[in-house]
């Protein structure tokens, strides 16, 4: 038998409020259709999808009322990606993430950040959807002091996209991995992923360490692997201690040291390599390995 859903169940699946489900009930007619006599009506399978694609679309841009009439004719659930085609201002598409994020869509910003990363690359998602994306929720953030909770699930969600882009093995161009660290207690890591991934689509291998790395940790395996290239991440300047590329293991050949985010102090950077975007560090990490 076709399962059938109570208000409240398909309030929750969809993300939205039970008031919203009636609001649209008693506009447009998407409502339950089945009802049997002595019990409250129960929306169908068709009845969820319907509701689905209403949901996406107001995600996306479309006005309600338009939503509706296009759901109505719609016999199956719209794809994701076939939403995210629409968007031909890039303006647009961020502006639809943040709406979903602020809805806890987290069906809409997974499907459409891998969308982006299929066609576009890690690079062109990071740069254009992602960091605006995160700017916008990190702004209102400051000015409000609400969504706290938004921008910690974009951030496992981002992660996750990101750590699916890794294959598990490469081929490599370079018989050494790359170095990859957050430097002493710095636990924003997502940059490392981006950049983890940014140079899996160019078969460039790397040994990633994450968030919080000593310089011990980071020592050892220079002295095991000796990595043609070491990238080292500060987010904030209490973290961006210059003992971590001072105080180095010399090995040959020698690693090209690359740092990268706001908490490094660039008058305490000579030797090294300071690099602004993903894009820089991916290159220069390239031509350390004569990639």
């Amino acid at each position: 038998m076709d399962e059938t859903y109570t208000v409240a169940a398909v309030a929750r699946r969809i993300g939205v409020a039970p008031a919203t489900l009636r609001t649209w009930d008693r506009r447009y007619g998407l409502g339950p259709s089945q009802h049997d006599a002595g019990s409250h009506r129960r929306y169908s399978q068709l009845d969820l999808a319907r509701l689905v694609n209403m949901r996406r679309l107001i995600t996306s841009g479309v006005a309600p009322s338009d939503a509706a009439l296009i759901a109505k004719d719609a016999p199956i659930e719209i794809p994701v990606s076939e939403l995210v085609k629409e968007f031909t201002d890039p303006v647009e598409l961020v502006a639809a993430v943040i709406r979903a994020a602020f809805q806890l869509d987290r069906h809409f910003i997974l499907k459409t950040l891998r969308y982006e990363v299929m066609q576009n690359g890690v690079i062109h998602c990071w740069q254009g959807l992602i960091v605006p994306v995160l700017t916008e929720v990190g702004l209102r953030w400051e000015k409000t002091g609400e969504g706290i909770e938004v921008e910690h699930m974009l951030t496992e969600l981002i992660k996750s996209v990101l750590r699916e882009s890794v294959p598990a093995e490469l081929s490599g161009t370079s018989a050494r991995p790359v170095l990859l660290a957050c430097v002493d207690q710095e636990i924003h890591s997502l940059a490392l992923h981006a950049l983890e991934a940014a140079l899996a689509e160019r078969d460039i291998e790397t040994n990633f360490l994450g968030a919080r790395t000593p310089l011990a940790a980071i020592t050892n395996v220079i002295n095991k692997s000796v990595p043609p290239a070491l990238f080292l991440w500060s987010q904030l300047k209490v973290n961006g201690n210059p003992q971590f590329f001072q105080d180095l293991p010399k090995v040959r050949p020698a690693p090209k040291v690359i740092l990268g985010g706001p908490g490094w102090n660039r008058d305490e950077c000579d030797g090294v390599v300071h690099v602004s975007d993903l894009q820089s560090a991916c290159d220069e990490i390239a031509q350390a390995i004569g990639a």
